[in-house]
């Protein structure tokens, strides 16, 4: 059975979780925690401001999803972002990472089903457009 992920736990999850062997100091570690904080204020700036930098957000996930894997890194942004997750999970659902449940996050252990958070449309779109050019 997985731990709880609280915020009371969260740095010494996300250490015990983290598997990057190029990383050689903490400092690392705590810019690649950053990211999520980043992710947060790209997210909160489309949600005011209408303005979505997808590619940076695209670039943040995938370097957080290297070193934590797939269910950690949702557990981390379930915890951490869950009242923005629509806004998240079209970035999870293109990238093939997002797990159908998240389990044991916050105060109660809570499992959280993925399919039944809506995904927001415009964020869809700019995904679908992005793939397209490639």
């Amino acid at each position: 059975m997985e731990e709880v992920l609280t915020n009371d736990n969260f740095i010494l999850f996300c250490a015990k979780n983290y598997d990057n062997r190029s990383c050689h100091s903490t400092e690392e570690f705590l810019e690649d925690l950053k990211r999520i904080k980043y992710i947060k204020k790209l997210i909160t700036r489309y949600i005011q401001d209408g303005d979505l930098k997808e590619r940076l957000i695209l670039n943040h996930i995938i370097v957080l999803n290297n070193v934590f894997g797939p269910q950690n890194l949702s557990r981390i942004l379930a915890l951490k972002m869950l009242d923005q997750f629509s806004y998240i999970k079209p970035f999870l659902v293109m990238l093939s990472i997002l797990p159908s449940h998240i389990i044991n996050v916050g105060e109660f252990g809570k499992i959280i089903n993925t399919d039944s958070i809506p995904m927001d449309e415009m964020i869809v779109k700019n995904l679908r457009r992005l793939r397209q050019e490639r």
